[in-house]
């Protein structure tokens, strides 16, 4: 009789082969985000951000965090004063839900769309997140690994401040068994360099 392969065993390792992948690609966009910091790109902000559930789960996920932005090179002039400029996101936080605590934090990019004149601007995004646990509670998010997508609102106060609304979902994107996703509501403060 030949030897079965165990297509569960199969699907989880490939599963953390692709999480490895994305992790090390990360880990390159950190890098290279310090590096180009040692080399003069400038720092966006920083500030804190708190967030609280949009889901239906019966009991609430809070989220609090740090987070800084730098600018990146790309920027696009789209016309009577229109423009659209690339930044990378980290954060580090604390995430709870169902009794249980656990660390957040995320890497990626975000494209803010501002127009001259207007303090008013929009911001889209999407990030790996890291979860210190994938269980919180009865809620299981599959892996520690996730995707974190965001779209929302800033609003500059004067040069050296900003607010911050957006909508986020995170998800591992059915890298993982379970995958119930979480949206949340955040808010944020920050200081603009």
């Amino acid at each position: 009789m030949g030897r079965q392969i165990n297509l569960a065993w199969v699907n989880r390792r490939m599963t953390w082969v692709r999480v490895g992948i994305l992790q090390g690609v990360g880990a390159c966009l950190f890098a290279a985000g310090v590096a180009s910091r040692a080399e003069g790109l400038p720092w966006e902000s920083a500030g804190l951000r708190g967030a609280f559930s949009a889901t239906r789960f019966k009991a609430q996920f809070y989220q609090t965090e740090a987070f800084v932005d730098w600018d990146l090179p790309w920027r696009w002039e789209l016309g009577t004063g229109w423009r659209l400029r690339s930044r990378l996101d980290l954060s580090a936080g604390w995430l709870r839900g169902r009794g249980d605590d656990g660390f957040v934090g995320t890497l990626g990019p975000s494209l803010t769309l501002r127009r001259e004149q207007i303090p008013l601007f929009l911001v889209a995004g999407v990030s790996q997140t890291w979860l210190s646990r994938d269980k919180f509670g009865t809620t299981d998010f599959g892996i520690p690994f996730q995707f974190t997508s965001h779209a929302g609102l800033g609003l500059e106060l004067g040069s050296h401040f900003v607010l911050g609304y957006r909508f986020q979902h995170m998800s591992n994107a059915n890298l993982g068994s379970h995958n119930p996703g979480l949206n949340l509501h955040a808010f944020a403060i920050g200081c603009r360099f």
